[in-house]
């Protein structure tokens, strides 16, 4: 039974069977699910097209290309100048992820950093941006529970 996206339970199977095997070709899935290569591809195909398949570089751990420090920065702005705060936060390289929020923020910003001179160095950039005026640094010291979708495509695979 498709849900409200139009992502059913044949869609998280696949998903989690590239979870387990992500350098599987459609051929491997196909065989994996037992269900036909061009099922396989026709949906790998919608997921990528409608934007829900996320690009494989987000696979990768920060830590592992020299970034070890993970920092969350609140970022106050000045709201005549938010877009092109936006557009620069979206020009910094270590800059992961920024999600528009509410509270005493308007922006809560990921950051990774080769060290703690590092990360000063990004954030006094971050703070220097048109628009904003304010930030406020939490240095990650570990990840608890990573980010993952497997218990909820688990649910979904289930139908």
């Amino acid at each position: 039974m498709p849900n409200h996206r139009g992502f059913d339970a044949l869609d998280a199977r696949i998903i989690r069977t590239l979870d387990r095997l992500p350098g599987a070709s459609v051929l491997a899935l196909s065989r994996e699910l037992g269900i036909a290569r061009n099922t396989v591809h026709a949906r790998l195909s919608r997921l990528t097209d409608e934007g829900m398949l996320s690009p494989e570089s987000t696979r990768l751990s920060a830590a592992a290309l020299g970034y070890p420090l993970t920092a969350f920065v609140a970022l106050s702005l000045s709201q005549n100048a938010a877009d092109e705060a936006y557009e620069r936060l979206g020009e910094m390289a270590q800059v992961v992820e920024v999600h528009s929020t509410t509270g005493d923020a308007d922006l809560l910003a990921r950051v990774v950093a080769k060290d703690t001179s590092d990360l000063h160095r990004v954030t006094r950039a971050m703070l220097e941006l048109p628009g904003v005026t304010r930030t406020s640094t939490t240095v990650s010291l570990s990840e608890v529970v990573p980010y993952r979708l497997a218990l909820i495509l688990d649910d979904l695979a289930e139908g």
